[in-house]
């Protein structure tokens, strides 16, 4: 009956005491559904991953917009690129 008594006195206590909320993030973390409404001002270079502001960025997608000619690529390289996509599928259809 002891047992009985110590087991309801723990449980008792264990429920009063309150704890503080671990996974919760710290208050002065900003909250997701703020950064998502901010306005991105500054973006980065598609060709050379340099730093742009909106400006210079909106100014290069319309430039690469109107060059209808893709850039040439060396046929040895898209070769390559062949084989390996190929390898890549023949991995997902054969797992060894």
């Amino acid at each position: 009956m002891t047992q009985g008594k110590f087991l309801c006195m723990w449980l008792g206590l264990t429920l009063l005491v309150a704890k503080p909320a671990v996974g919760l993030p710290p208050p002065e973390d900003v909250p997701e559904e703020i950064l998502r409404t901010e306005i991105i001002t500054e973006a980065r270079s598609p060709i050379d991953g340099k730093p742009l502001t909106a400006a210079e960025y909106a100014q290069l997608q319309a430039e690469l917009a109107q060059n209808p000619i893709p850039p040439d690529v060396n046929p040895k390289i898209k070769r390559l690129i062949f084989l390996l996509r190929l390898r890549q599928m023949l991995r997902t259809i054969i797992p060894f």
